[in-house]
């Protein structure tokens, strides 16, 4: 029964990064949540997004943060002037909860 419950806020992460995908008008190759021991989430060139499974217990307003900058990857590789303008556009505290988490 344990396991169960666990799934539950896995499945919750997953739809929620499916939501902001279509308002990001982005179309991941896969999106996958599985441990990743030293970070939050990651994005291959060939559009696989991957979340750490870690991250389905994290406050909603971090969900969004991760979900929201490995999604901006499929559109922006690297992490310049136009990548940060979405980040702020989208998620405006961005830079605040980047800093709580990775000091």
């Amino acid at each position: 029964m344990a396991a169960k419950s666990r799934l539950y806020p896995e499945q919750q992460l997953h739809r929620r990064a499916m939501g902001w995908a279509v308002r990001l008008k982005v179309n991941p190759e896969r999106v996958q949540i599985k441990r990743l021991p030293n970070k939050w989430g990651s994005c291959t060139p060939d559009g696989v997004v991957t979340f750490a499974d870690d991250l389905a217990t994290e406050a909603e307003d971090f969900q969004d943060y991760v979900i929201v900058h490995e999604l901006l990857h499929l559109r922006y590789r690297d992490h310049g002037r136009q990548f940060k303008a979405m980040m702020t556009a989208l998620v405006p505290n961005w830079r605040e909860l980047e800093q709580r988490f990775h000091p």
